[in-house]
């Protein structure tokens, strides 16, 4: 495992010191990651099976340039396809896989681009997950927003203009459970069109009351694909068990959720053998919920509070792009988020090609909204970021952006009757 994905231990107790440092030693004190947890529910389902297969076998340096123009002269772009627009032969054809992205993003969504913004409630978390600033292991200021304190986050936002939300909390039961998450969706509903969640993954009937709540799309980052390198990052808790985390949004579906996102966390482990995943995830589970809306997103690692050497090493924009552009002309239909993580000019260029949604006014703090959109000091207690991002563009800047582009910026297409 890289040393650089683990956070600075100086601050820890010793005891805790002591569980960390044999937690990322010694394998046999961590839980069997692939062995479900009693309360976790198990679906019957081949996605998993078909997407693993797909991508095990999955040799990039085998295409050449050759299969790369063949893929790009196919009207409709089957799996092998797809993996040849992955592979390193590929590069040299950005400029025409972008053009061949911009005509089925201009064909599909026209030149809209939606535009939303998280909100993280809480920043609890049960898990270790040794890139991330949330971890149990990470002393940062925890905090979780009271209703009082949530409403009062969401009236600011709503008032800048946004019309869809999505609520973020740190994988923590204890702290933010069910009933607490549905009060937030219950006081989303008040302010906002579009209610998405990205908490931890939870059984179907779960996801069921949290759709009567008023959520309308689940997000799960998979984070990696590769079981082995899932197992070295996510040392403790629930986050750890790899395929109740994958089956998540068959689960949230079945639910009676409308939509469901999918990502992995690219930098983690081989980029080009989870962005395959990270689609095929989504084209089986296409084809078994035709009706549902499904969306991609790309995020690249960031730097955390206590380790600012977490960055996405081999993962340049460049190929970002490609993988984007990719993702496009193998997924027409599919919508795809590209995050604040990535800089203002990236995000400007993208949503000309590929891309059709963007995160404005973007905190991934808690509690600071208030103070971030009006410049007033908080009168409160503020929780540590997750991540630091890279665009902290307002949503009357990144409006104005979008529009100068000649794009039409929306916030929201969806009524409910």
């Amino acid at each position: 495992m890289e040393n650089r994905f683990f956070v600075d231990s100086k601050h820890l107790s010793p005891e805790a010191l002591k569980k960390k440092h044999q937690l990322e030693t010694d394998p046999s004190s961590r839980k069997n990651h692939m062995e479900y947890l009693p309360w976790m529910e198990k679906i019957e389902s081949d996605v998993c099976k078909n997407v693993m297969e797909q991508m095990n076998s999955f040799d990039c340096l085998k295409y050449t340039k050759k299969d790369v123009k063949t893929a790009l002269e196919h009207e409709t772009c089957t799996i092998e396809d797809f993996k040849a627009l992955l592979s390193p032969a590929a590069e040299p054809f950005l400029e025409q896989m972008a053009k061949r992205a911009r005509l089925e993003t201009s064909k599909h969504f026209g030149n809209t681009v939606y535009l939303f913004t998280p909100l993280y409630i809480a920043n609890y978390c049960e898990n270790y997950c040794v890139y991330c600033g949330f971890n149990c292991y990470n002393r940062i200021n925890r905090m979780k927003l009271s209703m009082e304190q949530i409403e009062k986050e969401m009236k600011v936002i709503s008032d800048s203009g946004m019309e869809e939300i999505l609520i973020l909390t740190g994988e923590s039961r204890a702290q933010s459970d069910i009933k607490y998450i549905g009060e937030a969706c219950r006081l989303a509903r008040k302010y906002f069109r579009m209610v998405g969640l990205e908490i931890y993954p939870v059984n179907t009937d779960e996801y069921k009351y949290l759709h009567e709540c008023g959520a309308d799309y689940v997000t799960v980052f998979q984070e990696t694909y590769d079981e082995k390198k899932y197992e070295q990052l996510h040392l403790l808790g629930a986050k750890r068990v790899w395929p109740y985390r994958f089956d998540a949004q068959e689960r949230a579906l079945m639910g009676g959720m409308r939509g469901v996102a999918f990502s992995a966390l690219l930098g983690l482990s081989d980029f080009r053998k989870d962005a395959l995943a990270s689609a095929l995830h989504v084209y089986f589970l296409q084809r078994k919920y035709p009706h549902a809306e499904m969306s991609l997103s790309c995020p690249r690692l960031r730097p955390i509070i206590n380790n600012s050497g977490i960055n996405p090493l081999d993962v340049h924009e460049k190929q970002l792009c490609q993988i984007i552009c990719a993702y496009r002309i193998f997924l027409p239909f599919v919508g795809i988020t590209v995050s604040s993580r990535e800089s203002a000019q990236f995000r400007n260029g993208i949503v000309k090609i590929a891309a059709t949604k963007v995160s404005a006014g973007v905190s991934t703090g808690i509690g600071d909204h208030e103070s971030k959109y009006s410049g007033r000091e908080s009168d409160g207690q503020q929780g540590d970021e997750q991540f630091e991002i890279d665009d902290n563009r307002s949503l009357d800047k990144m409006y104005k952006d979008i529009s100068d582009e000649g794009l039409q910026p929306v916030l929201n297409d969806y009524l409910y009757v």
